[in-house]
């Protein structure tokens, strides 16, 4: 069977200018529906965009890493709260117990002054040139905290209990002591 085709120079012009823009309006129609569903479910959470938990490894041999290099900073995880650096931080003998959960900045000031660490030591360097532990850095929001499972694989919950939250959260010594079974 032949293949119509267009005759006229006017027809050969038009159709396919035509058939473009049909392209693109249903183009169109497409993405606006997905806009459309994406805001119309914009209140629950993807795990495939943002993860709620961070899996940071054997608590046994992350305490042996805290102990000898001092605590670990993990940039950008808390973006619920923005872009916020985590410090990880063990005291203590047990690797079930003790973990600790720190913002990479200074308690006394905002999220600007960002905190530099002392290679091999607890101490960081804030903003102002000034000596700080892990003790003086501010607090994460509350629900975000260390979770150590029954198998001791150290897993970090980074979801705050309220979208709008502030970095006030709870004592680092009772975030530290959750454990699933």
């Amino acid at each position: 069977m032949r293949r119509p085709q267009l005759r006229t120079p006017l027809a050969r012009a038009v159709v396919p200018v035509l058939a473009g823009i049909g392209f693109f309006a249903v183009l169109g129609l497409l993405l606006w529906g997905a806009a459309a569903y994406i805001a119309a479910h914009s209140g629950e959470r993807s795990n495939s965009f943002a993860p709620t938990t961070f899996e940071v490894g054997r608590t046994v041999s992350i305490a042996e890493t805290v102990t000898a290099d001092g605590p670990l900073i993990f940039p950008d995880l808390l973006r619920a709260s923005g872009r916020r650096s985590i410090v990880l931080d063990h005291v203590g003998e047990d690797p079930q117990r003790g973990w600790r959960i720190y913002l990479a900045y200074p308690a006394d000031r905002d999220v600007t002054c960002k905190v530099e660490q002392v290679r091999h030591t607890r101490n960081y360097t804030d903003c102002t040139g000034r000596t700080i532990t892990a003790e003086d850095l501010a607090l994460p929001p509350a629900g975000v905290l260390p979770i150590v499972s029954a198998d001791g694989t150290l897993t970090l919950d980074l979801l705050p209990d309220s979208a709008t939250s502030s970095t006030t959260g709870s004592t680092p010594g009772t975030a530290g002591a959750t454990t699933t079974s």
